[in-house]
């Protein structure tokens, strides 16, 4: 980890470029209105830490009412517990010797949970869990319309958590049941029409399990972009939003919940030259990723980032406002993967560094 790239305390103009930035006042109030959101329903939050991979904004979402959080790998639940962070999610699958060790392991730690979509992984899980004498909780994910991980809804689901519920060394703890394409289709009622579906095919599913005696205790799933839709479906238990905390560029065109949620996170970046109406920084593709399209200017509508390469990106301003050496805030595109560019997260108040926070988790991909 190199060292952040200001101190606490400091003038924003003293905070080294391209710096990660937290706009604290936004990011707090993203965190009172999900947790006034949720509570709305009759349903948990379980916010994801992919998003952020920090424990310190997940102590921040426990204190705000989250029973837990989400992780997308083993390693983002390891850093999680080393953080304090108690009752973690793995939403994926978990399947290598190694990290199977790693994963019972953890569950000795605390209350980590993970999913599986395929026999042979639940045998594997099972002989783990026995072999340190531990019960791992588990859950079947159920595919409902991403086409990634999961198994089909109905029987095979029944038929696999079957399985789980029959291992002395597993608990079957319920349904993962995660829509990703539907969180970014921007227009509202096409996003609905499409969890209809979904949230049909997964309640009978439910139905079937508990008619030939398996209870779902949990099923959770949902994301930024849907997460009312879950949360009022009667299906679900939990929801696992995760950009509602920073709100990327491509979240701000999707319409319905995101609109409750205000931009937080920012890259900080410096002009370093200027010819005609074209302008370049010093953030390129190493400081925001542009996967779900190019960041965005924060309040400077007159100046569009077309283009990037590894250290600089191509700003075109036909107003002639910008100069070298001015500083500019930028919205990245997808908010997850520019995340884990970054060692630290500045937090911003008053136009002063008010926090530090390391981004415990980043790489953390195994």
């Amino acid at each position: 980890m190199i060292p952040p790239p200001a101190r606490i305390g400091t003038l924003i103009d003293e905070v080294e470029t391209p710096a990660l930035l937290i706009d604290l006042d936004a990011y707090e109030r993203n965190l009172d209105r999900m947790a006034a959101s949720v509570a709305a329903f009759p349903v948990r939050l379980r916010p994801h830490a992919k998003t952020h991979k920090c424990p310190i904004i997940a102590q921040h979402q426990v204190a705000r009412g989250a029973v837990g959080v989400c992780c997308q790998t083993l390693g983002e639940a390891e850093a999680m517990v080393l953080g304090g962070v108690r009752n973690i999610l793995i939403t994926n699958q978990v399947v290598s010797p190694g990290k199977i060790r790693r994963l019972v392991a953890l569950v000795k730690q605390a209350e980590v949970m993970v999913c599986v979509d395929d026999v042979a992984n639940v045998l594997q899980l099972d002989a783990a869990a026995r072999s340190i004498g531990v019960r791992l909780p588990v859950l079947v994910e159920v595919d409902i319309g991403q086409h990634r991980c999961g198994v089909e809804p109905g029987v095979p689901t029944f038929e696999l958590a079957r399985q789980v519920a029959d291992r002395p060394g597993l608990r079957f703890a319920g349904l993962h049941a995660y829509h990703g394409i539907a969180q970014h289709v921007y227009g509202l009622s096409a996003r609905v029409e499409l969890m209809e579906h979904a949230l049909g095919a997964l309640d009978e599913t439910v139905a079937l399990l508990l008619s030939r005696g398996l209870v779902c205790g949990l099923v959770t799933g949902g994301g930024t972009g849907t997460y009312p839709i879950e949360a009022a479906s009667g299906v679900y238990t939990e929801v696992q939003p995760g950009s509602y905390i920073f709100m990327d560029a491509d979240y701000r065109r999707v319409e319905g919940a995101p609109a409750l949620f205000e931009s937080a996170l920012f890259v900080l970046t410096t002009v370093l030259s200027r010819t005609g109406s074209r302008a370049v920084c010093d953030a390129g593709l190493k400081a925001s990723s542009i996967d779900s399209g190019l960041p965005q200017v924060k309040d400077r509508p007159e100046i569009r980032y077309v283009g990037a390469s590894d250290e600089h990106g191509t700003l075109e301003d036909g107003s002639g406002s910008v100069r070298v050496g001015d500083p500019l805030w930028l919205i990245p595109g997808h908010c997850d993967p520019t995340v884990n560019l970054y060692d630290w997260y500045v937090g911003i108040r008053d136009d002063r560094v008010e926090a530090l926070w390391p981004i415990s988790a980043r790489g953390a991909n195994a």
